[in-house]
């Protein structure tokens, strides 16, 4: 006869009990599909497939999926609407691996579950998309929620490497100047994803010839979009000299190089995108760099501020 008790014998005592390689990936794995969706979500509104499934949740009126009429579009919008799927899948996976870390971890555990809890409002945030005939406000939202979700994904990485490697923290905060440095590129960044739909919104790419633009001045909100842009450049760069003037601030150096790197790749495809007519290829490169900045922006504010506990 077994002695061997049923709690023994659940599956969730299979389940890490620590932070390892896989607990990490998976939300290296989080992160990198939060960036995907926003650039295939960018390649439905370039390629005009917006529409391609013109109802939501159906693709077209009584079929779940694209009918041979909605062509090339219907696949391409479909196909994005798929992806949902992918980032379910790898955020429950990813709550599963830390579960019985959960009371340990409180901070991990609570951005594994928003991940996961955003999706479903991520989802009819895409319906009224579909049902405001891609209302430019709506498609701006839908926009930066996903740039929130890169966000919290990037803490989750942070705080899942530094448990990987055996550390507490991610280290002392830094000094009052770096903190509120770190304020200033966070916020600046934001308002600059912020005006940015903005300017997309009143731009060519509406991803279908029907849907509504804003009607503002493009010259206008273009050179009011820069502006967050100039500031959050100053700041990244006093920043990165005080880095390698103190050594307090070493941990600081490789972030905030990450930080330049992002920013100057982001000014230089969004001025050539823009005295070039604003090509489709370039456009898809400025979202990745937008998603890019998201990610820049919260590690640079999470390691110089030590806000949060693991």
């Amino acid at each position: 006869m077994s002695t061997t008790s049923p709690a023994a014998n659940r599956w969730t005592d299979k389940l890490p009990a620590t932070v390892n390689s896989t607990v990490h990936r998976l939300a290296i794995a989080s992160l990198a599909s939060q960036i995907g969706i926003i650039v295939t979500g960018g390649a439905v509104r370039l390629t005009k497939s917006g529409l391609g499934c013109s109802q939501w949740p159906n693709c077209v009126p009584g079929s779940m999926t694209p009918v041979a009429e909605m062509g090339i579009h219907g696949l391409i919008e479909f196909g994005n609407r798929l992806l949902t799927f992918i980032l379910a899948a790898i955020a429950v996976a990813m709550i599963v691996s830390i579960w019985r870390m959960r009371s340990t971890h409180r901070t991990i555990y609570r951005l594994s579950i928003a991940l996961l809890a955003v999706i479903p409002a991520q989802a009819v945030i895409g319906g009224i998309t579909v049902w405001s005939n891609l209302n430019p406000w709506v498609v701006s939202l839908h926009f930066l929620v996903s740039a929130a979700l890169v966000m919290a994904a990037t803490l989750l990485v942070n705080r899942t490497g530094a448990l990987r490697r055996g550390e507490s923290s991610l280290g002392t905060p830094a000094g009052s100047t770096q903190r509120f440095l770190a304020w200033t590129i966070f916020a600046t960044s934001a308002l600059a994803l912020v005006l940015g739909t903005i300017v997309t919104g009143t731009g060519p790419h509406a991803g279908d010839a029907d849907a509504p633009r804003h009607m503002f001045d493009p010259y206008i909100v273009t050179r009011i979009h820069v502006v967050p842009v100039y500031l959050l450049v100053a700041a990244n760069v006093v920043a990165l000299v005080l880095a390698f003037r103190r050594a307090t601030d070493v941990k600081l150096r490789n972030p905030l190089l990450l930080m330049a790197g992002v920013v100057l790749l982001q000014g230089v495809i969004g001025y050539v995108q823009h005295f070039t007519g604003l090509p489709i290829l370039l456009v898809l490169a400025h979202m990745l760099g937008a998603s890019l900045l998201a990610a820049a922006a919260a590690n640079v504010w999470d390691r110089t501020t030590g806000k949060f506990p693991f």
